[in-house]
């Protein structure tokens, strides 16, 4: 019999913070994700990088301003550091909690790149702040090398696109891991953002939403279900307000009208909206799961969460 394929996007909860956070999320992250394989499934895994690539930024940033003889660190270049500094958290963690299990399986990071449209709107608009606040000098210095800034609480920082996913590079040999039965982390922080010219690569000064890269990854990949772990049990409406209802379950049509309504925030519950509406299409096989993984690294197999089919 077939196994059934699942794609389980982790969201900052999952993952912490600093080092030590991070290494101890890990620990109960891979609880959830061992859980799955138990059942059989098999598992690709993709993960938010918000602090993580904001803090080698930050660092890469600060040594380039005292070292100003070395070359300043491209947005791409932070965010395939990122992938390779939470994978190696993350694959040791689930490797030690299947053999724990007596589950003898290999786990692989990939370094994820992800094709983005040139041409996309967003790079017309960049909205996604990140790296260290600076002083209005650096922040002219920034904008005389192309770069573009936005006042904040006590100074100015960098803001770059936010670009939808067009196509993963690596989707061949993340196919080829997961019908080696392998478990597989791809398409970390959204994948690294890259313009395809001729037969070459260019990395982007951009970063995209880790939860449209994770439907895409679920689409590219034919998979059953698409999980988004994040940091509310369920989706709501009217959240954060006296009438707020938590959803237990959700149609695309249904997903559609609550997302030109405005019901969900842009920055937050909005793109998971999107990705499951993108990735479920007009499919009555696919789903989606949206939900929080708790401090035993528990998730929804038990019911809890909020799921979205056609």
């Amino acid at each position: 019999m077939k196994k059934k394929k699942i794609v389980i996007a982790l969201g900052h909860d999952a993952l912490g913070t600093t080092l030590p956070e991070q290494h101890e999320a890990t620990k109960h992250t891979a609880k959830a994700v061992a859980d799955f394989i138990r059942d059989d499934y098999e598992v690709v895994i993709t993960h938010s990088n918000g602090p993580q690539v904001g803090m080698i930024h930050t660092a890469m940033s600060e040594f380039c301003r005292i070292y100003p003889e070395y070359t300043a660190t491209p947005t791409a270049v932070c965010s395939a550091m990122s992938q390779g500094y939470i994978g190696y958290d993350l694959q040791n963690a689930i490797r030690t909690e299947l053999l724990g299990r007596g589950i003898y399986k290999t786990v692989s990071t990939i370094l994820t790149q992800v094709v983005v449209d040139p041409y996309d709107e967003a790079f017309y608009h960049p909205t996604k702040i990140i790296g260290r606040v600076m002083t209005e000098a650096e922040a002219e210095e920034e904008e005389k090398k192309g770069n573009h800034v936005t006042q904040v609480e006590g100074g100015y920082r960098r803001v770059v696109a936010a670009p939808k996913p067009v196509d993963i590079v690596e989707k061949d040999a993340i196919k080829a891991l997961v019908d080696a039965d392998q478990v597989v982390i791809a398409c970390g922080g959204g994948g690294i953002p890259v313009l395809a010219q001729d037969n070459k690569l260019q990395g982007a000064s951009a970063v995209i939403e880790k939860d449209l890269a994770a439907g895409k990854l679920a689409d590219t990949l034919d998979a059953d279900r698409l999980v988004i772990l994040t940091s509310v049990d369920k989706v709501c409406l009217n959240y954060g307000k006296e009438d707020e209802k938590p959803l237990d379950t959700m149609t695309v049509d249904e997903a559609r009208k609550y997302l030109a309504a405005g019901e969900f925030d842009e920055g937050t519950m909005a793109p998971k909206i999107e990705a499951a509406i993108d990735f479920i299409g007009d499919s009555a096989i696919r789903s989606v799961l949206i939900t929080k993984l708790n401090k035993e690294g528990k998730t929804v197999s038990g019911g809890m969460g909020t799921l979205i089919t056609k």
